[in-house]
């Protein structure tokens, strides 16, 4: 790519050194991944500075470095006469909007749709993913469970859990389009909006799925958070809102210029789209769907009432299609369900095994109250403090599940570089009696499962929460493979089955 005056104009350019007109070949925000030909941009993150990484990125190739330090570029210039230093004023919007220019607008040629929410993110873009396919609009998935095709997952390297950064989502959009989908469904975080990933792109739908309290080491304030997700809707053409949802949903019909759908539970509600009647069973949900005045008898593949929610916002994303909701009934039966996802595995013995993602308390009550409409003779629960994220939350999903299972195992999430023990003291903190005999702890979430599956017998549901979607645990900056499914096999394989005597209680 040969850079122009009128490409500099749309990256914020404030001054220029070094050589005029250069041509780059690729992009890089992390010094280790520059090469002959890179654009890097100087960004500053939580542990991190670029600005202190340049020699590092030009000795390996850089020949473009973006940033904002004035007296380090007029320093450097001097050194290196080969290359050009460009000062803008935001290095995070300067990446997009260079990214955008990099990958020619590729965004353009595909439908993007962009999911903001607590909770439900990667269930409503697995959801609009399969039901768009189904009716002949390949669409991809990118989020928290991998980047996918309308076809086969992509190997590709995350740069972050859940959006990925602006250079790497405009090459998976380029990915997707030379795969022939026509659409891109993705999860964008609160964090995403705010540190400018997705600038620069006209969503052609964005979906509000709910807001609670998430995010906070990073955001601060419930404010600052909500206000990111708001955001999102500044830069859509058409949007899907919860009307249920009393944290964002009134802010957003009021706020929100374009034209919304929106969903909803109640029937009362005088929503577009509206499911009542709910009834769960071990094959899937069935409810009346309520469209245009007209009612339906439905049954799907999706499992509990939050579930059918997110189906209502996929079905949202359809009607703005323009499909009729008669030509999307026949295919709720046969949506896809997201890994990791009110995944029921029942492959050992009577017991039902559920993974599910559930990080917030909010979802993590949703889960419990779904899972107790199942027949079973004890339930069993895991939670986990997660050590890169907010301490504050970790005794909310104590308090959460305090006095809702037969047995509860407090274990660790991504300690990070905090030490395990002192992330299951927080968690416990949220116990009114820490003491009770039904509470287990353990150091990690290897030892979490374990545990768990050593108090189970048949008839029990075992339900994992957290990062079991993972791949990996994060581990002082380290990513550890891990799999739940993997040790779920060996530990029925191995008959490792335990007394539960030799489990210690808090």
């Amino acid at each position: 790519m040969n850079i122009q005056d009128s490409h500099l104009k749309k990256i914020g350019l404030l001054r220029q050194y070094g050589k005029p007109d250069p041509s780059v070949t690729s992009i890089a925000y992390d010094s280790r991944n520059a090469q002959q030909g890179t654009a890097f941009f100087c960004i500053k993150g939580e542990n991190a500075d670029g600005h202190d990484f340049i020699v590092e990125a030009i000795e390996n190739g850089a020949v473009v470095i973006v940033g904002t330090d004035i007296a380090q570029f007029e320093k450097l210039k001097e050194e290196y006469p080969h290359c050009t230093f460009m000062v803008v004023q935001d290095v995070r919007y300067a990446l997009a909007h260079f990214s955008i220019l990099f990958y020619e607008n590729i965004h353009e040629n595909i439908q993007t749709i962009g999911i903001t929410g607590t909770n439900g993110k990667t269930t409503v873009a697995t959801f609009v993913s399969s039901l768009l396919t189904q009716l002949n609009i390949p669409a991809g998935c990118i989020g928290t469970n991998g980047i996918w095709s309308s076809t086969e997952e992509i190997e590709y390297k995350k740069s972050t859990p859940t959006t990925p950064e602006a250079p790497d989502l405009h090459q998976i959009f380029k990915l997707l389009h030379e795969r022939k989908d026509q659409a891109a469904v993705m999860e964008v975080s609160s964090i995403a909006v705010d540190q400018k990933r997705v600038e620069g792109i006209d969503f052609d739908i964005a979906i509000h799925t709910n807001l609670s309290p998430e995010h906070l080491e990073y955001h601060k304030t419930l404010e600052h958070y909500k206000t990111a997700k708001m955001n999102l809707f500044k830069q859509a053409k058409k949007a899907v809102i919860n009307l249920d949802d009393e944290g964002m949903g009134p802010d957003l019909i009021k706020a929100y210029k374009g034209h919304a759908l929106t969903y909803s539970l109640n029937r009362s509600s005088n929503a577009d789209v509206i499911a009542s009647n709910i009834h769960v069973a071990e094959d899937g949900t069935s409810f009346e769907l309520i469209v245009n005045n007209r009612s339906y008898i439905v049954h799907s593949s999706v499992f509990g009432e939050y579930n059918v929610a997110n189906l209502l916002a996929a079905i949202c994303v359809g009607l703005h299609n323009g499909f009729a909701i008669e030509s999307m009934i026949p295919i709720f039966d046969k949506i896809k369900n997201p890994f990791g996802r009110f995944q029921v595995i029942d492959d050992y013995g009577k017991r039902k095994i559920i993974l599910d993602y559930a990080h917030t308390p909010v979802a993590l009550s949703n889960l419990i109250e779904e899972a107790k409409k199942l027949d079973y003779r004890k339930l069993i629960v895991m939670i986990a403090g997660v050590g890169i994220r907010d301490f504050d939350k970790m005794p909310k999903m104590a308090r959460t599940i305090e006095g809702q299972a037969d047995e509860i195992v407090v274990t660790v999430d991504h300690p990070g570089f905090i030490e395990p023990k002192k992330i299951v003291d927080q968690v416990m903190t949220g116990f009114s009696d820490k003491e009770a005999s039904n509470i287990y702890t353990s150091l990690s979430r290897e030892e979490g499962v374990k545990t768990s599956l050593e108090l189970s017998d048949d008839q029990d549901i075992i339900i994992f929460t957290g990062g079991c979607i993972n791949g990996a645990q994060i581990v002082k900056g380290e990513y550890i493979p891990h799999s739940d499914e993997q040790i779920i096999q060996d530990f029925f394989e191995g008959n490792e089955v335990a007394s539960t005597e030799s489990i210690g209680n808090y």
